[in-house]
């Protein structure tokens, strides 16, 4: 059954990969981009060009306002919604002190926050309709091998995860599913780090760089060669379109695409199989899937 998709984040990187790839399994998908008419009118353009049912939408992940009205939208051209995508966020880089409170804030409202605004717009249209999926896409980061550089980042990625874990269990008897994607360190193929925020503290900033010299550069080279030469991150899109499409109930909770292999799974289902024993010990089991 073909659904229609809002993709957050859609103007590049895993989110437009995602969008294009669900277009081409048959789903209507609206685009959620910042600023459509302005700085990214061409990938609008561009996306809108694939197929009728290519949708734009502007959406600011970051002003509920902005939020409501694209899911008010969606809602009165499609009737309905039958998946979220979770994708708009923002990396960093650079030592963690030298990020100022606000801009640490900054990171924690377009990774975490921006999520529970379209949850808050969402949800109710999937409660009403007693079905839906929610797909949250999260980073190896959370639970994998933490490099130093990127602390604000993976901090506001492990705060989204323990999100997303939360309100799957709390969603379930609405009918509604939940899938969280765990992609690996992608460091070519999509622009998080090209875009990644940098330190606004110069003092510190240069404290550190006098004390670890060129460490930061030396870090993402060694985080590349972790890498096979092949990596795709296409693969993170092709593999969400095909969770998208298994019956509700069969989804795997998570969703691996790590070619680094950086630990992160085997940390992940240790955890899982904690959650997934302590549900049943408090006979809450059937939170584990989705009416």
């Amino acid at each position: 059954m073909m659904g229609v998709v809002i993709v957050t984040g859609a103007s590049s990187g895993f989110g437009a990969m995602t969008a294009q790839e669900l277009l081409k399994t048959g789903h209507t998908v609206y685009a959620g981009m910042r600023d459509v008419a302005g700085r990214n009118a061409a990938a609008a353009a561009d996306f809108e060009k694939l197929s009728e049912n290519a949708v734009t939408v502007e959406m600011d992940v970051s002003s509920q306002e902005s939020v409501d009205a694209a899911v008010a939208r969606v809602v009165s051209e499609a009737g309905r919604i039958d998946v979220v995508v979770h994708n708009a966020g923002h990396m960093t880089l650079g030592p963690a002190e030298a990020f100022t409170v606000e801009q640490v804030a900054s990171i924690y409202d377009t990774n975490v926050l921006s999520t529970h605004r379209l949850n808050r717009a969402v949800l109710p249209v999937l409660r009403a309709q007693r079905d839906g999926l929610l797909v949250w896409v999260g980073s190896s980061s959370a639970r994998g091998g933490t490099p130093p550089y990127l602390g604000p980042y993976f901090a506001a990625k492990a705060a989204e995860d323990a999100l997303a874990v939360s309100m799957a269990a709390e969603v379930s008897r609405f009918g509604i599913d939940s899938v969280i994607v765990v992609p690996g360190s992608f460091t070519s193929g999509t622009n998080h780090y090209a875009h990644a925020a940098q330190p606004d503290d110069g003092e510190v900033r240069a404290a550190y760089e006098a004390e670890y010299g060129d460490d930061i550069q030396m870090l993402l080279q060694r985080q590349a060669q972790q890498s096979p030469a092949d990596a795709d991150p296409g693969e993170v899109a092709r593999e969400i379109a095909r969770v998208v499409a298994l019956p509700k109930g069969s989804r795997p909770f998570r969703l691996y695409i790590d070619p680094a292999q950086d630990g992160a799974e085997e940390v992940f289902r240790i955890g899982d199989r904690v959650r997934r024993d302590f549900y049943r010990n408090l006979g809450f089991a059937d939170l584990l899937k989705p009416v």
